[in-house]
């Protein structure tokens, strides 16, 4: 049995398809669908059910496919290894930053991350927060800027790139335009204008009213802070913001006082491969810097 043919049998399921496949290992298809035969037929098994438009796997090949993918992970494991002790970084990292995020903080690392390693390839996702911090769970992302409110999992390490408190701002003609603060339970009824669900910001204003006991009435949404603005500018709502997103609209403090962070996330545990384990190390290193409003 050959690593190559645990390689090209991951790849084939992954892809459902041997041609595409085969041009994700940039191979020939031939070649490919040869070297799945020879493993079926030294395992005395069929792998995959090739009568479909689309490959499945059969009772056996979803027996094998675990192993498969564990053996081509300790092997790429052994690599980082010395890679790692010999002060070689390849490889690629892929990084997470929540929809409209415009964070210093992050460009800064990336930019870092490129003029010490420069032959890495960088990915770049835009997602909501609950998405990437998922993604970072599960590894798709090797690091990602999200909105936070509460705790993060053990298993992840952060940083905080900014922490501020969550307002209200309206109109300066809007009948609350003379108050200063608010409980949440005032905000029972009134129409809100803010962050979509998934959202650090959301997340946090949905848990200030759960512990208030009222069910906020959002009646616009938007993924971008400063259409948020401009919609209760023109006395469509009530928008809830982080306090340095108010500019020109009215401050209201909301009470108890309720805060949200940007945080860039990465696990505990580490990179996967030589480069986002190097990408990792520089998060660890670096400092607060300019972050977000928008999160």
């Amino acid at each position: 049995m050959e690593l190559r043919q645990l390689e090209y049998f991951v790849a084939v399921v992954d892809e459902a398809n041997f041609t595409r496949a085969a041009e994700r290992l940039h191979v020939a298809q031939p070649g490919v669908s040869a070297q799945i035969k020879r493993l079926e037929r030294e395992l005395g098994q069929e792998l995959l059910d090739r009568r479909g438009r689309s490959i499945q796997l059969t009772d056996a090949g979803r027996a094998v496919l675990p192993h498969a993918r564990a053996a081509l992970a300790s092997v790429q494991s052994t690599r980082d290894a010395v890679d790692l002790l010999s002060g070689l970084v390849r490889g690629a990292v892929s990084v997470g930053m929540v929809t409209a995020c415009a964070s210093a903080d992050l460009t800064d690392l990336l930019s870092r991350l490129h003029r010490k390693y420069p032959g890495l390839d960088i990915s770049l996702a835009e997602d909501d927060s609950r998405s990437l911090l998922a993604g970072v769970m599960d590894g798709t992302f090797d690091i990602a800027v999200i909105g936070v409110a509460g705790n993060l999992p053990p298993e992840l390490e952060s940083r905080v790139i900014t922490d501020e408190r969550l307002v209200a701002a309206v109109s300066v003609d809007h009948p609350l335009a003379e108050v200063s603060s608010l409980p949440f339970t005032e905000l029972a009824g009134r129409p809100l204008v803010c962050l979509p669900p998934g959202t650090g910001i959301r997340t946090c204003l949905d848990a200030a009213c759960e512990v208030a006991g009222v069910t906020p009435a959002v009646a616009l949404e938007a993924s971008n802070l400063g259409i948020i603005s401009s919609l209760a500018a023109q006395g469509l709502g009530i928008a809830v913001l982080p306090e340095s997103a108010v500019g020109s609209l009215h401050r209201i403090d909301l009470e108890p006082e309720a805060r949200s962070r940007l945080e860039l996330v990465w696990r505990a545990a580490g990179g996967k491969n030589s480069a986002a384990s190097a990408l990792i190390d520089l998060a660890r290193l670096g400092a607060v810097s300019v972050g977000s409003r928008e999160r």
